[in-house]
């Protein structure tokens, strides 16, 4: 191993570690990794910065702009008319909602799509009287499934399509994925409509009440003691009496703002801050009873929240809100006044300290309270997942056949060699941008800026391996361990590498990863590289065990009920299945 190997290995497993710690966002980690390789000599200055205009990058982030405008146009209008009379059963109510989703992931971005079904699970959900938590996880599950039938389905394809290059003329093509990704996704959804979703904890599947869907006890609400307050002049145990089992005192402040656990002797007095954990629902007659008032996270006063001016909503922190990593005050600052932060929930990652102190992160569940109009629409701009009963963003059937017209005449143009994929789809958006479907100020919005620069910073990275020769390195290390082992079992030995690698690292740069190893080892072994890369796709796509591998997961973390431990349940036999359905079909298509 020369010095240069050594430093792009360095390098490399430094990246991982960052990575899967989850210490930093994944664009900053792919930073590092840019300077260091950048600092070292691994890659030319003048080739540094190439990753930032590559066509997968471009390609990425026009996906995201076409699947914004394919959301607005009102799709969620059409799929609720259309899926109510599927879901009589739970059967059918699982596999037409993982179906769907698949079906948009499959032409849209994996994340928008299960943003636009997610309201409609949760809607149907009270409707059939159903626990979400039955719903949330497969709907996940196929968004990613979904994900693996077409070239634009998930950044991963994207980027192994333009690995492709590397060895031949082309990339893969819009289709070139559903030859393995297509059956996968249809034996995938079938196995857990029919009956894989009961692997779900029972716990998590209790509860089928309106008011328990979302089977949130973790909502975090601080309190003060009013002057009047019946509890004044008594005991904390008297506190704990009255909060039964569905509230628990988690903490009482003291004068300095630090927080500890009270003793059930101690006296209450007015003024005497305490922090409670509850479901809202049980929290509004308890309130009002033992004279207990909010108070905001800036240590104001609420309003009473009985009153009759303002209403209850709930809302998902999605991937690409600005409010991740800050707090209350950017929530309020943005926000303009029409939405008071009431609780935080946050399942399996308890909430430690004061309200004002919680800084949001993907999939938190935020209880706001809303002035009482029929009009008002959660700002875009604050990256917001409204849930039932919120209402649905609608539109006509006009707007929605436009947008599909220009869709199709984009999927058209590149599949014909008009136009390559990024040109087609930067038509598609200048022409949803004159046509007034997609806002000229909503044109960048919902872009994932950090996965762009994730990838235009990754690019570099993967370049120094194979600038260095580590690649053919860890390739011929695979195929000298593999020794006379059939291509069908080293296909399966990187298939089940890298799913367990994109349970703990974002899924493009899992992609970015194995991709060029996955050629070397190809072509060291004297085999078809196409058969690896499709191996390295599709395992890219299969964040089952983990809520942190995919943003999907995340999402549906808080309003299912999960916790951490809950995925591996569903997600393991499913990986299994993927397993046994994807390496002959791998084998037959592509070796």
């Amino acid at each position: 191993m020369t010095l240069e190997q050594g430093l792009s290995f360095g390098i490399l497993f430094l990246a991982l570690v960052l990575f899967a710690s989850g210490k930093l966002r994944h664009d900053i980690v792919a930073l590092i990794s840019l300077v260091a390789v950048g600092l070292t000599g691994l890659v030319e200055p003048a080739e540094l910065l190439s990753g930032f205009g590559h066509p997968a990058v471009i390609t990425v982030a026009a996906v995201l702009v076409v699947s914004e405008a394919l959301r607005s146009s009102g799709l969620v209008y059409v799929i609720v008319q259309r899926i109510g009379p599927l879901t009589k059963t739970a059967t059918g109510h699982i596999a037409v909602l993982t179906g769907v989703v698949a079906l948009a992931s499959s032409f849209m971005n994996n994340v928008g799509a299960l943003a636009i079904m997610l309201p409609v699970a949760l809607a149907t959900a009270t409707e059939r009287g159903r626990p979400p938590a039955m719903l949330l996880m497969p709907l996940a599950f196929g968004s990613m499934l979904g994900g693996m039938i077409t070239l634009i389905g998930t950044p991963p394809n994207i980027i192994i399509a333009s690995f492709r290059r590397s060895y031949t003329e082309e990339p893969f093509h819009m289709f070139d994925f559903a030859w393995v990704g297509l059956p996968i996704a249809v034996i995938g959804i079938l196995f857990i409509a029919l009956g894989a979703w009961r692997l779900i904890p029972r716990e998590r599947k209790g509860g089928v009440q309106p008011e328990d869907m979302f089977s949130l006890e973790e909502y975090v609400i601080e309190v003060r003691v009013r002057e009047k307050s019946p509890l004044v002049g008594r005991r904390v145990t008297h506190m704990e009496t009255a909060a039964g089992e569905d509230i628990a005192i988690a903490a009482r402040v003291r004068d300095d703002g630090q927080l500890y656990q009270p003793e059930s002797w101690q006296p209450i007095a007015a003024g005497d801050l305490f922090i409670l954990r509850a479901d809202p629902v049980d929290m509004t007659e308890f309130l009002n009873k033992q004279g207990l008032e909010l108070m905001s996270p800036e240590g104001e006063t609420r309003a009473d929240i009985t009153s009759s001016d303002l209403k209850l909503m709930e809302a998902i922190v999605g991937p690409n809100s600005p409010l991740i990593g800050f707090g209350p005050r950017t929530l309020a600052r943005l926000a303009q006044d029409e939405f008071q932060l009431f609780a935080v929930a946050r399942q399996g990652k308890p909430i430690g300290g004061r309200l004002h102190n919680v800084r949001f992160q993907t999939g938190d569940v935020l209880l706001l309270q809303t002035k009482e109009r029929e009009d008002l629409q959660v700002p875009p701009e604050l990256g917001l997942l409204p849930l039932p009963e919120r209402g649905l963003r609608l539109g006509s059937a006009q707007r929605l056949g436009t947008a599909f017209a220009i869709f199709t005449g984009a999927i058209v143009l590149s599949m014909t060699g008009v136009l390559p994929i990024a040109a087609a789809f930067i038509a598609a958006i200048i022409l949803y941008v004159i046509t007034g479907i997609l806002p000229l100020r909503d044109l960048y919005r919902h872009i994932d800026w950090p996965v762009i620069v994730l990838l235009g910073a990754m690019i570099p990275v993967g370049q120094a391996l194979h600038n260095t020769g580590a690649d053919l390195l860890i390739a011929q290390s695979i195929a000298g361990t593999a020794g006379t082992l059939p291509v069908w079992a080293v296909v399966a030995l990187l298939l089940v590498a890298t799913m367990a690698l994109t349970d703990v690292v974002n899924n493009a740069a899992t992609a970015l990863i194995m991709a060029p190893i996955s050629i070397a080892t190809a072509q060291a072994m004297g085999v078809n590289p196409d058969a690896f890369l499709m191996t390295i796709a599709i395992g890219a796509s299969c964040s089952f065990l983990t809520p942190i591998g995919h943003q999907s997961n995340t999402l549906v973390m808080g309003p299912g009920g999960y916790r951490f431990s809950d995925y591996w349940r569903l997600g393991l036999p499913l990986e299994i299945v993927v397993t046994i359905v994807a390496v002959p079909l791998i084998m037959f298509f592509w070796a």
